[in-house]
């Protein structure tokens, strides 16, 4: 990997991994037209890209990790627990989904439900308007809505927003509980990462390691800022829109 691909890997981790539109279905495409075959190196590159996109998540919401928040964090681990148990016990067959087809089709059909659900939704008063205020079954729900995101194309962020607002939670907060659940799921895979391929690190270009790490984490921090500000102007509809034509263009090129 070169650093121009880094750099172009970097700012689509960045950029996608927080918004509903999937980031892991934007890297399999990425990959594919620039190249970038996918071996150990690029894992160990995913994994620095990824801790990049932790940090600048965990900078963001850096008053809410605290031992005085601990109410919070149990919720985002109750939330964490579906994903984690479906996903140890399906690993091997979700690996075989890992194509541009599938990602497409979850693209068209996760557009699709965001355009269903924003028609229904309203703003409504029993709606939970601050994230520490999200009761345990609403975070079950969301964490259930999650492991939907195993399947390429599907997107963490997309499922688990979906989830929230299926669940009366308003916009804003369904977005950051979903930024803020993104961090032990973050840090899990990527921990998993690590030990599965710190030797690759060896025969790493730390050139291009670091110049994507700065990428991603700026670009994720960025995102993320601009992100909860146009949630709180408009709906989520413009994502839907997006998920469907991007997914109908992959279908046309595959």
């Amino acid at each position: 990997m070169d650093i121009f691909q880094a750099i172009i890997i970097g700012i689509i981790e960045g950029f996608t991994e927080f918004l509903p539109i999937s980031s892991t279905g934007h890297m399999i495409v990425a990959s594919k037209f620039l190249g970038v075959s996918e071996n150990a190196l690029t894992k160990a590159y995913q994994v620095i890209i990824q801790f990049a996109a932790i940090l600048a998540v965990m900078l963001i919401y850096k008053e809410k990790i605290t031992f005085k928040k601990i109410d919070l964090w149990t919720k985002l681990i109750v939330a964490f627990l579906p994903l984690a148990i479906v996903g140890f016990i399906f690993k091997d067959q979700i690996k075989t989904l890992f194509n541009v087809e599938t990602v497409a089709w979850m693209f068209i059909i996760g557009g699709f439900v965001f355009l269903v659900v924003e028609y229904f939704y309203e703003e409504k008063e029993f709606h939970v308007s601050d994230v520490e205020k999200v009761s345990y079954i609403q975070a079950l729900w969301v964490g259930l809505a999650q492991v939907f995101s195993l399947i390429p194309g599907t997107s963490r962020a997309g499922a688990t927003i979906i989830g929230g607002l299926l669940a009366h939670l308003d916009r804003k907060t369904s977005t950051e509980f979903s930024f803020l659940l993104a961090i032990p799921v973050m840090a899990a895979v990527t921990g998993y990462d690590l030990l599965k391929h710190y030797q690759d690190f060896t025969d790493a270009n730390w050139g291009a390691f670091v110049i994507g790490f700065v990428t991603a984490f700026v670009v994720a921090y960025l995102t993320i800022k601009l992100f909860l500000a146009f949630i709180q102007r408009f709906t989520f509809v413009a994502f839907g829109i997006y998920r469907i034509i991007f997914g109908v263009i992959l279908l046309l090129v595959i």
